[in-house]
């Protein structure tokens, strides 16, 4: 069968494609992959590529998307947020062109796209062919009691299920309106699209660990765990790294990953600030700019720079994790029993933020927008010293590990049945 895999976002909306991909390829299928053409390296040289545009991911980490993601006031963001949306509306025709593009021209037997995808839906309706949605969080389409919609915050009380109403009528909407730039394409209905969408089987690339998948949902929504690429064997350490681990305890990895900001250097005075003055040493992941090196601490013995790191590696040697909660990155933490404190960004990591906590696997976490020191040193005070935290991660990780749910995902996207 030859699969395609779609997926537009940051680089935690591409892994569990990437994932996916070679467990549908070791399966004796051929797999192809649709996106956004910064995560071409990351693609298996003997597997085709098609790149979409960069500008998606540009726009998010223009001085308008760090000001949207990250510590700005009220107005900036409103000011950020009109401009996004503006520029997002034609980035998103042309990325709405080069799916059409592209799968056109493959003419392939499945889809497996992610919700940011809005043609392939519109292509199974045309074609009259299967579709599978991966979403690498919880929370979207499908109601799940007790909380709002990824994109509303936490839990609105009654308001929740109109949260997942809105939302999806949004969605709705856009996938209708992509239509604008398909001339030759019949118009599908806006009742139509609605249908398959709240119909299409979805599956949660999440922890079950994590995530209770609700009783009340349908079949064709489930629970298909944590996928990650296939690795022969985790990337060694540069020897100072492994040195400074061999002469740390109560070692700390602090990491904003792909995430970005408007003040790199006032966030991270903030958090080095706490942790040394706790005397916690601590391993800084810069990443793409979201954490920077101060000079006053690039020769502090407690800390160590780097601009990327082998987290399989690393995560095995530290006591805790200090993150923007992007779904990988909790997973990779808490499977290597790592007690976790968030500074959510956006969107879903504010639900992170709150299973950790219930999870007992770390403290509620502080919005990046209300970073202070007074508070996050207490934060961060309490990650270290209180035990359930590590009891609870070390119950976790051990659960997580003993998942193996590779025959129920492929099982799930081939066998509409299953």
């Amino acid at each position: 069968m030859n699969i395609l895999l779609t997926s537009i976002g940051t680089r935690g909306d591409v892994e569990p494609f990437l994932a996916i991909g070679s467990l549908l390829k070791h399966q004796g299928h051929v797999v192809s992959y649709l996106f956004p053409e910064q995560f071409g390296n990351l693609v298996e040289t003997e597997d085709a590529f098609f790149p979409l545009t960069p500008k998606f991911l540009e726009l998010i980490e223009s001085e308008d998307g760090k000001a949207f993601i990250g510590n700005s006031s009220f107005f900036r963001k409103l000011r950020a947020l009109r401009v996004m949306y503006k520029e997002g509306m034609q980035v998103n025709k042309l990325l709405v062109k080069q799916q059409y593009q592209t799968i056109e021209s493959l003419n392939p037997d499945l889809i497996v796209y992610h919700p940011k995808c809005n043609y392939p839906l519109l292509w199974g309706l045309h074609k009259q062919k299967r579709t599978v949605l991966i979403s690498p969080i919880p929370y979207v389409i499908h109601r799940v009691r007790g909380s709002a919609h990824v994109g509303f915050g936490n839990n609105r009380g009654l308001f929740n299920k109109w949260t997942y109403s809105l939302a999806n009528k949004g969605v709705v909407k856009a996938i209708f309106d992509a239509q604008k730039v398909l001339q030759d394409l019949p118009k599908i209905p806006k009742a139509e699209i609605h249908k398959r969408w709240k119909t299409e089987r979805l599956g949660y690339a999440v922890s079950p660990s994590l995530f209770k998948r609700p009783e009340e949902w349908g079949k064709e929504v489930q629970v298909i765990g944590y996928h990650e690429r296939n690795k022969q064997k985790a990337a060694p350490l540069d020897e100072k790294l492994v040195k400074f681990l061999a002469n740390h305890a109560n070692t700390v990895l602090v990491t904003f990953g792909s995430m970005v900001n408007q003040q790199p250097g006032r966030i991270s005075r903030i958090i080095y600030e706490s942790l040394d003055e706790l005397g916690y040493p601590c391993i800084i992941n810069t990443a793409a700019g979201g954490l920077v090196s101060l000079e006053e601490f690039s020769s502090n013995p407690n800390f160590y720079f780097a601009e990327t790191l082998p987290y399989d590696s690393v995560l095995p040697q530290i006591d805790a994790i200090i993150h923007h909660g992007g779904s990988g990155t909790v997973h990779s933490g808490l499977k290597y029993n790592c007690p976790t404190l968030l500074v959510p960004h956006i969107m879903d990591q504010y639900k992170w933020n709150e299973l950790i906590h219930h999870l007992g696997v770390g403290p509620k976490g502080i919005s990046i927008n209300r970073l202070k020191k007074v508070s996050f040193k207490k934060k961060v005070q309490d990650l270290m010293t209180n035990p359930t935290y590590k009891k609870n991660t070390a119950r976790l990780a051990e659960a997580m590990r003993q998942e193996k749910m590779e025959k129920e995902l492929v099982d799930f996207i081939l066998d509409p049945s299953s």
